[in-house]
């Protein structure tokens, strides 16, 4: 699929303003639109939705589909009629850069609950257009929950029972459980029927305010880019529903190969994720039917797909379990042709960003020019070698997406003060201007913009100018990460979209 020339910025959703300390889906976001747009900005990229796991990161959640509940706007419940501003009169004061997770997920778990309670039994307030109101919202909530069964009734089900198993994985829930015997699942469903319940409204509530807020934002010529991580992880409604289609052992359903990186840039040990790799003779013989499935939900979610860790489709670095790190691995092929030939002849042509960083070989290269997708460029990795690197702008390609950086990267600010010597030689040879004072993060900016690239996307953390006290990931880290948020609706100030317009326009964005 053709590209048009445009530019846009990456944030997600967790890191806008909001007083119930985690960016949500309410009013910033909408605000955020309104500075994309002013800004002369067409994309908004964003990180996987999905319920987080362990470490908080969206790329290890709970389910491939859902939605995260802490995303959802209590604002905007509010203006349902299912919270009120009393609900929230003990409101801590929450940290306004980062999200504090641990304290974050259950004051919010709690509203939610109020929220659920009230939707089940009705409006307390008497007015006829509180109790019509909520019938059309029920009314919308059965039709949801039909359209979306084919996901949502495992999904419902693994969360009900995760929260019944608090620290067990599922392979070491009640054997009948989890392998899924359908008298025992039976049973459960109705041990637990109200905690199901729950996460159903959660999961409507959530892709309703979604929804909203994408047709808002295209509204306005805005499209969203969405996230489809390549894997997922063990600990998730996918792999306990769909156990064949990964490598597990057939006893035990343990992880057997886990997927990883060898040693790159961002590590000299590799990157062991331990998300166990796809069974992929077995999702042949499906005719990929899972992958289409995920493919075709998010296509209805969001408007560009990026593909994370795009090369996993050429071949994929699989290290047994038990290892300690990813140095211990090996390459096996993937069927990515076979694949992304049959998503073409079930969707047509979708519109796909790959990310295609790391150890790329011809395989990769070739499979993404065959299916015409972009691939990327970062600026960060640019000037650590000569004027051949991939990554300089001169040897870009028209298909393809630049950054200034990622959310694996430093922010601009970060990378400069700790870039070496050499790097900054070739930075002030290679681009004009920045002698006369530009500071380091619109340097980069202008360098994207200018750039042949058909995409330029930017970290809101480059547009702000800030270090890297506000990166989002350090690769290779466990904890500590995907917490920034910026603290002030106003820092998106009428005097930054001007700036960001005069570039956008003066590069044809």
């Amino acid at each position: 699929m053709t590209f048009q020339r445009s530019s846009g910025i990456l944030l997600h959703p967790t890191s806008l303003p909001s007083k119930f300390g985690i960016g949500d889906l309410g009013e910033t976001a909408y605000q955020f639109i309104e500075f994309l747009s002013r800004s002369g900005q067409k994309l908004w990229q964003v990180l996987p939705l999905g319920p987080t796991g362990y470490g908080n990161s969206p790329y290890m959640s709970y389910s491939a589909i859902a939605g995260n509940p802490y995303l959802i706007s209590p604002d905007l419940l509010q203006q349902q009629h299912l919270l009120r501003e009393s609900d929230w009169e003990d409101l801590p004061e929450f940290n306004l850069d980062s999200v504090d997770f641990d304290s974050v997920i259950p004051y919010k778990r709690k509203l939610l609950e109020i929220a659920f309670e009230r939707f089940q039994k009705g409006y307390v307030d008497q007015e006829e257009q509180y109790h019509h109101d909520l019938y059309l919202l029920q009314e919308q909530f059965q039709k949801f929950c039909e359209i979306e069964s084919a996901w949502l009734d495992d999904y419902v089900l693994f969360m009900a029972l995760l929260e019944e198993n608090p620290a067990i994985t599922w392979n070491n829930w009640q054997p009948a459980i989890a392998k899924r015997e359908p008298n025992a699942i039976a049973i459960k469903s109705q041990q637990l029927a109200n905690q199901i319940a729950f996460h159903r409204f959660v999961q409507f509530i959530f892709f309703d305010q979604w929804l909203r807020l994408k047709a808002y934002a295209n509204d306005r010529q805005i499209k969203i880019i969405g996230d489809i991580p390549i894997y997922v992880s063990h600990h998730s409604a996918d792999v306990w529903a769909n156990p064949q289609n990964f490598v597990l052992d057939p006893q035990t359903y343990e992880v057997e190969m886990m997927a990883g990186v060898p040693p790159d840039y961002f590590s000299e040990t590799g990157q062991l994720w331990g998300n166990p790799v796809y069974n992929w003779e077995y999702l042949q013989e499906t005719h990929f039917a899972w992958w289409i499935d995920r493919f075709r939900f998010l296509n209805r979610y969001v408007d560009i797909i990026r593909i994370d860790h795009f090369r996993g489709f050429a071949a994929f670095w699989q290290v047994p379990a038990g290892e300690k790190t990813a140095i211990k691995g090996e390459w096996q092929e993937a069927p990515g042709v076979e694949l992304f030939n049959k998503l073409n002849e079930v969707m047509g042509e979708l519109p796909i960003l790959a990310e295609d960083l790391g150890v790329i070989t011809p395989d990769v290269d070739k499979l993404r020019d065959d299916f015409k997708f972009p691939g990327m460029r970062v600026l960060m990795f640019a000037f650590g070698g000569g004027s051949d690197n991939f990554h300089l702008p001169h040897n870009y390609v028209l298909n393809s997406a630049v950054y200034t950086g990622t959310h694996d990267n430093d922010t601009a600010v970060g990378w400069w003060q700790q870039a070496s010597k050499n790097e900054k030689n070739l930075f002030y040879r290679y681009i004009v201007g920045f002698a006369a004072g530009e500071p380091i993060n619109w340097a980069l900016v202008r360098m994207a913009m200018a750039s042949v690239s058909l995409i330029a996307i930017m970290p809101l953390q480059d547009i702000l100018g800030l270090d890297n006290s506000a990166r989002m990931n350090t690769p290779g880290t466990a904890t500590g990460n995907w917490g920034w948020r910026y603290n002030d609706p106003n820092l998106l100030s009428q005097d930054l979209s001007d700036r960001l317009l005069e570039i956008t326009q003066l590069y044809s964005r």
